[in-house]
């Protein structure tokens, strides 16, 4: 249940409509006809609209409006691209927009900040927080904007709700949209999606700042190829304890307004028209009181691709009956709607309850209120695309940066160059640092223009192409010339800066790559491309140091440069300010915290077929071999020791907290940023358990010599598993233990505990 709006449809639901009828029995008395374009509104017998009466109960606002509706009024609301209704007074709205790591207006720029893949990157909830609630204050701004000169009316893109943020567990590195997600971890997703939706949503008591919308609901991340009719049958337990609980997260603790379903199956059950996953989860069980929205053409999925029914009809009654509110892209699917109330196969009164829930997200929203009462009425473009939206812009993508090998050749020291050799495509690539879903910064730093910028005077930057990011298929070579030229500038120079990885012209959602290893958005093995791979060795050979900077949104497989390579930084896809927080990095001006949200495996050999959604040997949590680089890695240039770790007792119920407190010491030369990671796991389990689960993190930010202690309080209730037999949650009593580490694979405490036998209480 939200908690920060009052809610009418329980307490007052006959009260409200015992006033709708008293209203209307009023209006009845009153001459002014509202149909009548004879009548003047401003007719001194005419009175308010009751849907515009702030002083009367929500419920009974929306019900009287969906009343003076007739069915094909409602269905064309059902449609995310819902057209003004122009007798009641209704404004044309689109439901359709985008802010996955900043506003993708259509008209203007805005702010771009990192790729999500990167946001993760920061564990930094409170900094997430803080970039939500930037983008929310620039959808503002652009949606009063355009209102203001379109007579209340928004189009696609301009509008306050946003199909963000996918909370899908990035499961397998060959998946494109990956990039959109928060990692693999179903705890540190959850944190990240909270965090996110509450900065985007806003804290005012009566209106949302913008919508968010959590999307793809349930069980969703490729292949992309396959995706329209893909059916995934996860096993009980990984439904439970990977997949469900991000979104689970959103609705109790981000109180989400909206969901999207998924194009997928679950089950046999295509997401979209899945009562178990839209009514029996979403709603009874968890307490979702907002509206759900399809994908994109996923309703046509149901009948056209899963032929779950034979007819569009079927398909849009079934969408509706089983929690769909609302129709995304892909055309007005839902006006099939009209047909099949007339054939029987759905009731007006249903489809009532599906206008109802989109409605009152837009009253929630504040666009049938005076202005005056909408705090957010207020903003203007003054507070767009701002100086300091450009530099938080850059503080998240310095924050997201991660150091993944160093063998002292970084940072770079400005005092012993002369020269530096900037080779790779990527470098030299406003597009790359923007990622899928982005919008329109009104400026970009690439990474060639960041170090040219900090390198100082005195040192002479030199920038080539180098080889491509990936070859063609069919193709077998590489330009011959910009390898010269590349070779003999890397030979001459003092130290060479690589930037390679592949791009979002590679990797991303459903889309054509005619090049070797990708496939449909997807790739087909996880390696980095073989000529990059080449190229470097060639790189090598002249004698300089080659530091890597790989750029993507997926975990890359790159053995060759772990093994001979002196430097690797993983800088994703860093938003409009990447170029300088790069550059930053590699002189040192800003030491690296970045930390890693997905394993780096080290090669596609070691992964599961890719369409096969069982979590076994996935992730940190199951994976069993070596990984190149684990969950939650990052170096630094410094050094962080840890030490005096106490709980508040050693013996727990399952409805109890347990409170973990220890020290970090910043024992380096110079200051930074440590994010400790506390993971659990229980040492006897009658039940196969992961090898070790992250349960709390922290971001701490130290100064030479500087110490803290880090206090974490976590519910035991986070140390449940699914019961197949009793069909719930349940926390298993025995001997568990607390590992406190720089990552997952570089544990520094751990901490023994029981937890005594006791009922979990469900939520």
């Amino acid at each position: 249940m939200r908690t920060r709006f009052t809610r009418h449809f329980s307490i007052l639901f006959f009260s409200s409509l015992v006033l709708v009828l008293r209203l209307e029995a009023a209006e009845s008395t009153n001459v002014t006809d509202t149909n009548n374009p004879a009548v003047s509104k401003n007719s001194p017998q005419s009175k308010p609209e009751i849907w515009k009466d702030t002083s009367c109960p929500l419920d009974a606002r929306i019900q009287y409006l969906v009343g003076r509706m007739s069915l094909a009024e409602k269905v064309s609301q059902l449609n995310c691209d819902s057209p003004a209704i122009p007798r009641l007074g209704i404004p044309a709205y689109s439901y359709r927009n985008e802010c996955l790591h900043g506003v993708a207006a259509r008209e203007g720029y805005s702010t771009v900040f990192p790729q999500a893949i990167g946001l993760a990157a920061t564990w930094d909830a409170p900094l997430i927080h803080e970039e939500a609630d930037v983008i929310a204050t620039e959808a503002r701004a652009t949606h009063n904007d355009y209102i203001a000169k379109h007579l209340g009316n928004s189009a696609v893109h301009m509008g306050l709700n946003f199909y963000t943020p996918n909370i899908n567990i990035f499961r397998d590195p060959r998946w494109g949209r990956g990039q959109e997600t928060y990692g693999e971890d179903p705890f540190l997703t959850a944190q990240t999606a909270v965090a996110f939706i509450q900065g985007l949503q806003g804290d005012d008591a009566n209106y949302f700042k913008t919508i968010a919308c959590a999307k793809h609901f349930a069980v969703h991340s490729g292949p992309e190829s396959e995706r329209h009719h893909f059916n995934a049958t996860p096993s009980e337990r990984d439904l439970y304890e990977t997949y469900l609980p991000a979104f689970e997260a959103t609705v109790r603790e981000g109180h989400v307004d909206s969901v999207m379903g998924a194009y997928s199956a679950l089950d046999g059950v295509p997401a979209c028209a899945n009562p178990f996953l839209l009514t029996d989860l979403l709603r009874k069980q968890w307490g979702f009181d907002g509206f759900v929205v399809s994908d994109g053409g996923a309703i046509r999925d149901i009948n056209e691709h899963h032929k779950y029914v034979s007819t569009a009809e079927a398909a849009a009654a079934v969408a509706v009956k089983a929690g769909c509110d609302m129709c995304s892209g892909g055309g007005p699917e839902y006006d099939s709607l009209i047909p099949a109330v007339q054939a029987g196969l759905i009731s007006e009164t249903e489809i009532n309850t599906a206008i109802s829930r989109a409605l009152e997200a837009r009253f929630r929203l504040g666009m049938f209120d005076p202005p005056s009462l909408v705090p957010w009425s207020k903003i203007g473009m003054d507070q767009n695309n701002t100086p300091e939206h450009e530099a938080l812009a850059l503080k998240v993508a310095q924050e997201s940066i991660v150091l993944l090998k160093n063998n002292g050749v970084l940072p770079l020291d400005r005092t012993r160059l002369k020269r530096i050799a900037v080779i790779g495509t990527n470098a030299n690539s406003a597009r790359m640092l923007l990622g899928s879903y982005q919008g329109r910064p009104s400026r970009t730093i690439t990474i060639l223009d960041g170090i040219k910028a900090l390198a100082g005077p005195n040192i002479q930057v030199v920038y080539e192409t180098g080889c491509p990011l990936a070859l063609k298929k069919g193709d077998h070579d590489p330009s011959t010339n910009n390898l010269i030229n590349a070779l003999a500038a890397a030979a001459a120079d003092d130290v060479v800066v690589y930037v390679g990885g592949i791009s979002p012209q590679l990797e991303g959602e459903e889309m054509k790559v005619n090049c070797d290893g990708f496939n449909g958005g997807d790739r087909t093995k996880i390696e980095l491309p073989e000529v990059q791979t080449e190229f470097l060795k060639a790189l090598q050979a002249t004698g300089k140091p080659v530091v890597f900077v790989n750029c993507s949104g997926s975990a890359m497989a790159m053995p060759w440069a772990v093994k001979h390579l002196p430097a690797i930084v993983q800088a994703w896809y860093p938003g409009e300010q990447g170029g300088r927080a790069v550059a930053e990095v590699l002189f040192g001006d800003v030491n690296p915290a970045g930390r890693l949200p997905i394993t780096f495996y080290q090669s596609t050999g070691d992964l599961p077929p890719f369409d096969d959604y069982s979590m076994s040997n996935r992730t940190y949590r199951y994976f069993s071999g070596k990984p190149e680089f684990a969950f939650g890695h990052g170096l630094s240039y410094t050094k962080f020791d840890y030490g005096g770790a106490t709980l508040n007792q050693n013996n727990f119920t399952a409805e109890d907290t347990v409170k973990i407190s220890f020290a970090v010491k910043n024992s380096g030369s110079r200051g930074g940023d440590e994010v400790a990671q506390v993971y659990f796991r229980h040492r006897k389990s009658a039940v196969h358990q992961p090898k070790l689960a992250l349960c709390g993190f922290t971001r701490l930010h130290l100064l030479r010599g500087q110490a803290a202690r880090a206090t974490m309080e976590i519910p035991a209730a986070r140390f449940r598993y699914w019961d197949t037999n009793k069909k719930q949650y349940v926390v298993e009593p025995g001997d568990y233990e607390l590992f406190v580490g720089a990552a997952s694979d570089d544990i520094r405490l751990k901490m023994p505990f029981t937890i005594a036998a006791a009922q979990l209480r469900q939520p």
